[in-house]
């Protein structure tokens, strides 16, 4: 069952890369599972801040409770204390595909036509929803609505619908054998039913999933933060094309694709928590290397080195330790500044990035200043930021970004700009060394470094061929299809351009479906 809808989340700065979603896990019998959840989804918050949802079973029924905002937000002790069992799956969404409706939010929940019980929690994002989608449509399992209202309309919803059909003559196992290689695109799935917990992920491992040990049970994670939190220890990362069921019975490991590893080079990057671990490689480490790296690429004589917080904290830890410049905390950030239910007004509207940051006047005035972020994505925080710095006195200002040109979308669960309103590509004709000209005119920086491709995967410490640079290069390791059948709206637009016919006909089939 679901429990109580409220009120749609506030937007979050455009200006940003979006992060997918967070999945957590759990089967520990004795444990209090719904509160282990918790805490592993507040460890994940920062992959998604839109909705989050924890479902829990007892062995004899699903209940799943989820909302939009944070996961502080949703979830309190009384929520908690009425969720009671041994197994447990959790969500924090942003959206990658459906819009932000509490019928997006996750866990998404089916029943089978035996009865039992499934809820899915997904990190990543289909490449082929729109052929899974005319799938699903075809079997009455999705329809269109009538009155303005699609139900759920992600890639989620999709699956979970599809896991859920083809369990119905056999075991929930056997059903996500057959449906998973079906997907394609990039998924990390945490699901239940009445008694085991499952996990997989997509054969190229694009988005991180690991496997971690309680003194009484198991969880899964995106992320080895979240299995700290909780107090699990590292076992090992979920392989590529690899099904995991959890019970009574202990861990089953199952083959259902033939590993092709790519994974995201942005979770080194931005993504993930720098106190995670991916592919036995340390986060922080990783951004640290590279602020060393991109000290020794693109050196400059200054006195200050100072990162725009957080993201760019580590990297330009590095780049002080690499060019031998004193590191400072030139800006300061409002740790309070999230998702807020309050918008807020025009004229606080204005001031833009001071909601978040603010210089120390003191520490950067007269200085000549390297200010070091994770990333460019359209440049207004980069534009904004450097217009604040030089009003607090700053002499000059070099800016080093710890990633290269983003220039291409992302279509494995991040949700970049277009590729129009990638500032890269606006800016400058012709040359590489023109675009980066083009981009510092635009940010109003005086002089503006961008580390190499090569330099960021040198630092990962893992093979180019093992991993996927696509919002850098343009180099899809998944095959795209055509760009109608691809984008955030995508189910949107297939059930909204239905003829009321067939939407009556689908909501006839519907009405036959049991729904949470």
């Amino acid at each position: 069952m679901n429990l109580h809808p409220s009120a749609a989340a506030a937007d979050q700065d455009e200006n940003e890369p979006r992060e997918e979603c967070g999945v957590f896990g759990v089967w520990a019998p004795g444990e209090d599972v719904a509160k282990l959840t918790y805490y592993g989804l507040y460890a994940l918050q920062h992959r998604g801040q839109e909705a989050a949802g924890i479902a829990v079973a007892d062995g004899a029924q699903v209940l799943v409770f989820k909302d939009l905002g944070l996961v502080s937000q949703v979830f309190d002790e009384q929520t908690l204390a009425a969720m009671p069992g041994h197994v447990a799956v959790g969500h924090c969404r942003y959206s990658t595909t459906g819009s932000t409706t509490w019928e997006n939010a996750q866990p998404i929940f089916r029943t089978t036509a035996v009865g039992t019980g499934i809820a899915l929690g997904h990190n990543g994002n289909l490449v082929n929803t729109a052929e899974l989608g005319a799938r699903a449509r075809e079997l009455g399992l999705i329809s269109g609505r009538l009155a303005g209202s699609l139900g759920a309309t992600s890639d989620s919803d999709v699956m979970t619908a599809l896991l859920a059909h083809a369990a119905a003559d056999k075991s929930i196992e056997q059903a996500a054998m057959e449906m998973l290689p079906t997907l394609r695109g990039a998924f990390c799935l945490t699901f239940m039913d009445e008694h085991t917990l499952y996990a997989a992920r997509d054969p190229w491992g694009v988005r991180p999933l690991c496997l971690g040990r309680l003194d009484r049970g198991w969880v899964v994670a995106s992320e080895t933060a979240a299995l700290d939190i909780v107090g699990a220890s590292f076992v090992r990362e979920i392989e590529p094309g690899e099904l995991l069921a959890i019970d009574a019975d202990g861990v089953r490991s199952m083959r259902f694709a033939n590993p092709e590893p790519k994974g995201c080079v942005f979770e080194y990057v931005y993504l993930a928590r720098p106190d995670s671990t991916i592919a036995g490689r340390s986060v922080h480490a990783t951004r640290v290397e590279i602020g060393r790296r991109l000290a020794a690429e693109h050196p400059v004589d200054a006195d200050l080195v100072i990162p725009v917080p957080e993201s760019g904290t580590p990297a330009a830890v590095g780049y002080a330790q690499g060019s031998g410049l004193p590191y400072g905390q030139g800006l300061m950030k409002n740790a309070y500044v999230g998702r807020t239910f309050i918008q807020p007004s025009q004229t606080i509207r204005q001031l833009g990035i001071r909601l978040k940051l603010n210089p120390l006047r003191e520490v950067i005035r007269g200085k000549r200043l390297i200010v070091v972020d994770d990333s460019i994505v359209r440049g207004n925080t980069q534009r904004a930021l450097i217009r604040m710095l030089r009003e607090a006195g700053a002499l000059e200002i070099h800016v080093r970004i710890a990633s290269p040109p983003v220039k291409w979308p992302c279509f494995y669960g991040i949700d970049f700009a277009s590729r129009a309103e990638l500032i890269a590509n606006g800016a400058g004709e012709g040359s590489f060394e023109d675009m980066v000209e083009g981009v510092r005119r635009s940010i109003g920086a005086d002089t503006l470094g961008y580390i190499s491709t090569e330099g960021m995967i040198a630092a990962t410490e893992q093979p180019r061929s093992r991993l996927c640079c696509a919002c850098f290069d343009g180099k899809y390791p998944i095959t795209l299809p055509t760009e109608a059948a691809i984008g955030k709206n995508v189910l949107e637009g297939m059930l909204t351009g239905a003829t009321e016919t067939e939407l009556l006909a689908d909501n006839a089939n519907a009405s036959a479906l049991s729904r949470p």
